[in-house]
């Protein structure tokens, strides 16, 4: 047997060997984007920048449609996150504390959707979307991501509401309370961590999206960023200090809002692994 100490220390190790081996991209992202454009295809390259400069952030906030574009994902982001938290977590709730005919199935059927995918389903979204008339909308935007966030929020939000004790309800209604009120004074306050889960992943999904943005919309003031970057790559070549700071710029408000809620993820996790 080994000493767990040695262990220990070697996982440690491991760790952090796999931490720098993924975190290594980004920091070569935020890197590139604070070099000047004379040093990015330097050889040997240089693992910090010896002339940091803003010019590739100036450059990249300057452009025609990027602030446009930055709107059009906070709408996307915020809508489908707000939606399929609304949506879910009623959803959820009636899965986790009612047994009605179909419950096991439509609980199958949830985690079937999540399994198709994305490639197979654009041609058929688009012509449903353009016979509604929400092409180069949105709000039809909006509608597909649901298609897509709107089972896992299902799926992820039960398992916080079946960990949540029913006797704190019961106890609510002896006090007075309606199914409705009960769930509002006890449950949804309890249910913070699992929202706050759920909300991230919703807000990674509509925010990183890319084929199906590019195929739905087509007014370069309403795409979004992830489009944007893209605008970086011309017939005369890449712009790759100014396609690392818009990088790092359509990155830096997920980061933000990761790090501001990493502590009850982490504890929404181990309460929504508990099996409902």
């Amino acid at each position: 047997m080994r000493p767990p100490k040695r262990r220990g220390r070697r996982l440690d190790a491991l760790g952090l060997l796999v931490a720098a081996v993924l975190g290594f991209p980004v920091y070569w992202m935020v890197l590139t984007a604070f070099r000047p454009a004379t040093d990015i295809l330097s050889l040997p390259p240089e693992f910090w920048p010896s002339d940091p400069t803003l010019a590739n952030f100036t450059r990249a906030m300057g452009t025609e449609t990027f602030w446009a574009n930055a709107r059009s994902s906070a709408v996307i982001g915020l809508g489908t996150v707000a939606v399929s938290l609304l949506v879910g977590t009623l959803a959820a709730f009636a899965l986790a504390r009612f047994r009605f005919a179909g419950r096991k199935a439509f609980v199958v059927v949830i985690l079937t959707v999540q399994m198709i995918p994305l490639a197979a389903l654009v041609i058929p979204v688009y012509l449903l979307l353009n016979d509604a008339g929400l092409t180069d909308s949105l709000v039809g935007v909006i509608i597909v991501y649901l298609v897509f966030t709107l089972p896992f929020a299902v799926w992820m939000l039960q398992g916080f509401i079946a960990a949540i004790p029913v006797e704190l309800e019961e106890a609510a209604m002896v006090d007075g309370c309606g199914r409705l009120g009960a769930f509002v004074r006890v449950v949804l306050p309890l249910l913070g961590p699992g929202l706050v889960a759920t909300s991230v992943f919703a807000m990674v999904q509509a925010w990183n999206e890319y084929v199906l943005v590019y195929v739905l919309l087509s007014t370069p003031e309403k795409q979004t960023l992830s489009i944007w970057l893209v605008s970086f790559q011309t017939s005369f070549g890449t712009d790759y200090g100014g396609l690392m700071a818009g990088a790092t710029l359509t990155a830096l408000p997920v980061v933000v809002f990761f790090l501001a809620v990493h502590r009850k993820i982490a504890a929404g996790l181990a309460v929504g692994a508990v099996k409902g």
